[in-house]
């Protein structure tokens, strides 16, 4: 995806929700992403058509919403960038499991592929550390 084409962090939190609820429930709908995201229904509205203008979802109203292949791996992505955040600070750096998540799905958004690759490759160094204590919770 290109800086032009930058999703704002809403549309990814869509993205990922979409993923989830799609993941649990095989399809998503209008009212499940609202309860999900704690916003009203008609919130969720124009940004399912702004989604569905950037094929990123399939999306009819009254209907389901499905993960078009691409927005399926931008959500991807997003999800791996949240899961890796809340293990290093919620494993590593000991921060307590609801504000390690609440914190990765901040900082999810500001990370660039490479810095996550640098991160990535920084936890595998500290698992594989035959010297390194880090407690397991």
């Amino acid at each position: 995806m290109t800086k032009e084409n930058k999703l704002s962090e809403s549309l990814e939190d869509y993205l990922e929700t979409i993923l989830e609820l799609q993941t649990n429930n095989t399809v998503a709908r209008s009212k499940d992403i609202a309860e999900k995201m704690d916003i009203k229904r008609g919130s969720v509205t124009g940004m399912l058509k702004k989604l569905a203008a950037q094929n990123f979802i399939n999306y009819e109203p009254y209907g389901y919403v499905t993960l078009t292949p691409s927005g399926r791996k931008i959500a991807k992505e997003i999800e791996a960038r949240h899961i890796l955040l809340k293990d290093f600070l919620y494993r590593i750096l000991g921060v307590e499991e609801k504000a390690a998540n609440d914190a990765a799905c901040r900082m999810e958004h500001a990370m660039d592929k490479s810095t996550f690759k640098k991160l990535k490759q920084f936890i595998s160094t500290i698992d594989a550390c035959p010297h390194c204590d880090i407690e397991e919770s």
